[in-house]
C-alpha cells in the first residue's frame, strides 16, 4: 500500500512538473510564426531560429508590437530602413504592412541577412541589427573596442550587450526547435 502511495506521488509530481516546464517553455519560447519565419528565412539565406531568436528578443512575437524609437511589427524595423530593404526586393512599401507578419518576417531576415554579410560575422550583425550598422562601424574603428577593426572586444552600449546575450540565450533553445 505505501508502495502504491509513493508511485502515485511521484507520478503526480511528475506530470506536474512537465505541464509546468512545458507552460513555462511556450511562454518564453513561443512557436508562433513558425511556417513563416521558415520560409523567409530559407527565402533570405538566414538561420531559422536566428530569426525567431530575434523576434523573441525584439517583440515577443507580438505582431503589433511599437517601441519608443518608431521601430514596428514582429522584427522591429525601423520605417526608414523597412522602405530601403523593400527597395532591394523590389516591393512595395508602406509602414502598415510592417505589422504583417509575412511582410515583416520578409524584410527583417533579408536585413539581418544582410548585416550579418555585411559585417562578415553573427555577432556583429545581431550588433547592427540592435544598435545601426553605423555605430558597429565606428566601434570597430575604435581601439578602445576593437583590436583588428574585424571583432568587438568590447560593446559598448550596455543595451546592446544584452541584446546580444537574450539572443543566444534564444537561440540555444529554438536551434533544437528550427532544424
Amino acid at each position: 500500500m505505501r508502495t502504491s502511495y509513493a508511485i502515485l506521488i511521484l507520478l503526480s509530481i511528475a506530470i506536474i512538473l512537465t505541464y509546468t516546464l512545458g507552460s513555462f517553455y511556450a511562454y518564453f519560447y513561443p512557436m508562433t510564426y513558425s511556417d513563416e519565419i521558415i520560409k523567409y528565412s530559407e527565402l533570405n539565406n538566414v538561420d531559422s531560429a536566428l530569426v525567431a531568436s530575434v523576434i523573441n528578443t525584439e517583440s515577443g512575437f507580438n505582431r503589433n508590437s511599437k517601441s519608443s524609437k518608431g521601430a514596428l511589427g514582429l522584427m522591429q524595423l525601423m520605417p526608414s530602413t523597412a522602405q530601403w530593404i523593400a527597395s532591394k526586393l523590389n516591393l512595395e512599401y508602406k509602414e502598415k504592412d510592417l505589422f504583417n507578419v509575412e511582410y515583416n518576417i520578409n524584410l527583417g531576415s533579408y536585413y539581418l541577412n544582410y548585416l550579418i554579410n555585411y559585417f562578415g560575422d553573427e555577432k556583429l550583425g545581431l550588433c547592427a541589427y540592435n544598435a545601426g550598422q553605423g555605430n558597429v562601424s565606428n566601434w570597430l574603428k575604435d581601439e578602445t573596442y576593437s583590436n583588428d577593426g574585424k571583432s568587438l572586444i568590447k560593446i559598448p552600449y550596455k543595451e546592446t550587450e544584452n541584446y546580444l546575450n537574450k539572443v543566444y540565450k534564444n537561440y540555444h533553445y529554438y536551434k533544437n526547435k528550427y532544424k
